[in-house]
């Protein structure tokens, strides 16, 4: 397992090795006496699976509030998907700041983003689908959002045109106005 730092402490890039051969390739997304090995150590309880059936849907950002801030393993099961972690906890010096890695099928990266981090992605290639683990259940009444195009956040999304939104995402709030951690 390769581990790359980022930017913002504790949000990592893993890349997982692949063993190839004739019949396609092995991959161990997840072990954790690996990851400890690197200094992680996480309880994961949930695993989510989604697709998105176009190119340039945009998710997020998303993520718990105490007491069920959740982590999150993400990464890519089919297709291609820029992925981003924000900083949202009120304090840090990083407090607002973006790290983004492109995650796909082919590549076998992966995007750690810790809890006190929003989340969110844009796919990039139609009928893509985002597989995660995470360390709370959902919670509906923890679960919160910011807006994707937040201007004191400035994330590039490298749209093309405009996003394709769920209704949720759209009405978020900016960054100013959402409740983040303290």
């Amino acid at each position: 397992m390769q581990v790359e730092t980022t930017a913002l402490e504790g949000v990592l890039v893993l890349e997982p090795k692949r063993f190839g051969d004739a019949r396609g390739f092995f991959s161990e997304s997840w072990n954790a006496r690996v990851m400890a090995e690197h200094g992680i150590e996480l309880d994961f309880v949930q695993d989510n699976h989604s697709m998105s059936a176009r190119a340039g849907t945009v998710r997020g950002l998303h993520y718990q509030v105490e007491p069920h801030a959740q982590a999150k393993l993400v990464r890519c099961g089919r297709g291609r998907l820029f992925d981003v972690a924000v900083d949202i906890r009120r304090g840090s010096p990083t407090f607002g700041r973006w790290v983004g890695a492109e995650l796909s099928f082919e590549n076998g990266r992966q995007l750690l983003v810790p809890a006190g981090f929003a989340h969110g992605f844009v796919t990039r290639e139609d009928e893509t689908e985002i597989v995660y683990k995470c360390t709370d259940y959902y919670a509906p009444d923890a679960d919160r959002a910011i807006r994707y195009d937040d201007p004191e956040i400035g994330i590039d999304w490298g749209l093309s045109g405009a996003p394709i939104l769920s209704e949720k995402d759209a009405a978020a709030p900016l960054l100013a106005d959402a409740e983040v951690f303290a």
